[in-house]
């Protein structure tokens, strides 16, 4: 509400500087119905802002209504000041294209409606252009008439761009949404996983003492009810060291250094884990395969432990393995300067009209069904997020063909934003 009570005082405060002008300047033209006119919308803003809050927000309804008020006051002015001719027309255009920023189409095309036929009657209705008393302003119907349709277009087109930037920064903002959602769960599995490291190192001394002081407690114990307490006591301890024990030796929950950073070849060999054994409905095997290289004389280099790295990754070779004829292969390579990691299947490749726009939201590979392995239509989000978590880390995300046939997605670090240990 507070938006468009301020938009309107703009609106208003304008009209009413310029009829001040035309009169200082002896321009003949209908100045008490104008100001009248002007009044009202002064009334319309005052009732506005005085009944409502100022962080109200208007409903759908409520605010078409308020725009379309806003489009009769201003046509009730054209009409005074020349109609159509009146270059002032435009301003015909503002209240449409706000609505088309932030209203549901039906009200944008009822308020284009309304605007365009106000522009086109006031092509035929109006008083003449204000001019000196002498020499009143009438301009032919043709002109007025190219003045309306000119409105029109500016509203369709106008409207049309606005609205279609909103649209896609809705989807944006949607999209981004679910990248920080998926970033954040893989965050909270990752410290899930130093946690229990840390729970395993910090309850072993514990659990040690408990075992020996039990075991005292069983050679000593006076009765065979208490030995049989002690030994219970000793064995629950015993399982309790071998569950901490599991945990220490899982990847995911390794001491903070294992934790925290792996090899470029662990790195492939986690992201190809979950597809290794995928199978199409035939149950033709489509092999996952992995593979390091790097400059000869270069030892394999660790990297930071990032989830955006792997999550992308494991979409990428999601979607591969979906439309590979037999075969996936990641690859990574590395040298004095950099890092890259590459996924490349044997399918048909990227359809060669959303091949220039992957990486945006709701560009989807999938228009259907056909030529996918499990019939999955998506949404498109999936490489949008993959893209947008490897950007973050620094890297240089790029997608192509591969002749003669099969899609190719790699991404490219410097070396010192993601390998363990660089400043």
């Amino acid at each position: 509400m507070r938006t468009l009570v301020g938009l309107r005082w703009l609106v208003v405060g304008g009209q009413a500087l310029l009829l001040l002008l035309a009169a200082a300047l002896a321009i003949s033209a209908p100045y008490p119905l104008c100001f009248a006119v002007v009044a009202a919308g002064v009334v319309l803003n005052l009732l506005t802002a005085l009944t409502s809050p100022g962080q109200r927000v208007f409903g759908d309804r409520e605010a078409a209504i308020q725009l379309g008020l806003d489009i009769a006051q201003i046509g009730g002015l054209l009409l005074l000041t020349g109609g159509a001719a009146n270059p002032f027309v435009i301003l015909l255009i503002a209240p449409v294209t706000l609505a088309a920023a932030t209203l549901p189409l039906r009200h944008v095309l009822a308020l284009g409606a309304l605007a365009t036929g106000l522009a086109a009657t006031l092509a035929f209705a109006g008083l003449p252009l204000p001019g000196t008393m002498a020499a009143p302003l009438f301009l032919p119907l043709g002109f007025r008439l190219g003045a309306a349709l000119a409105v029109a277009c500016g509203i369709a087109l106008t409207a049309g761009y606005v609205r279609q930037a909103a649209v896609e920064s809705a989807r944006m903002a949607l999209a981004l949404d679910v990248t920080e959602a998926v970033l954040a769960r893989e965050q909270r599995l990752s410290a899930l996983g130093a946690l229990a490291a840390a729970a395993a190192h910090e309850l072993g001394t514990p659990l040690a003492t408990i075992s020996i002081v039990a075991k005292e407690l069983a050679r000593e114990a006076p009765t065979p009810a208490v030995r049989e307490d002690a030994d219970l006591l000793v064995a629950q301890a015993e399982r309790c060291r071998q569950i901490l024990r599991r945990l220490t030796e899982t990847p995911d929950a390794a001491a903070d250094l294992v934790h925290e950073q792996l090899s470029l070849r662990q790195l492939v060999q986690e992201v190809i884990a979950a597809h290794a054994e995928s199978r199409d409905t035939a149950t033709r095997a489509v092999r996952v395969e992995a593979i390091v290289t790097g400059v000869t004389g270069l030892k394999t280099p660790h990297v930071r432990r990032m989830p955006e790295i792997t999550h992308a990754f494991s979409a990428f070779v999601e979607n591969a393995v979906d439309f590979a004829s037999s075969e996936v292969l990641v690859s990574a390579r590395f040298d004095a300067e950099t890092i890259s990691m590459e996924v490349r299947d044997d399918g048909p490749g990227f359809a060669p009209e959303v091949l220039g726009k992957l990486g945006e939201p709701y560009v989807t590979t999938r228009p259907g069904a056909e030529g996918s392995r499990t019939g999955h239509i998506g949404m498109g989000l999936g490489f949008f997020i993959a893209k947008t978590l490897l950007e973050r880390t620094g890297a240089l995300v790029t997608f192509h063909n591969s002749s003669p046939h099969g899609a190719v997605v790699s991404a490219r670090w410097p070396r010192s934003n993601i390998e363990a240990g660089a400043v």
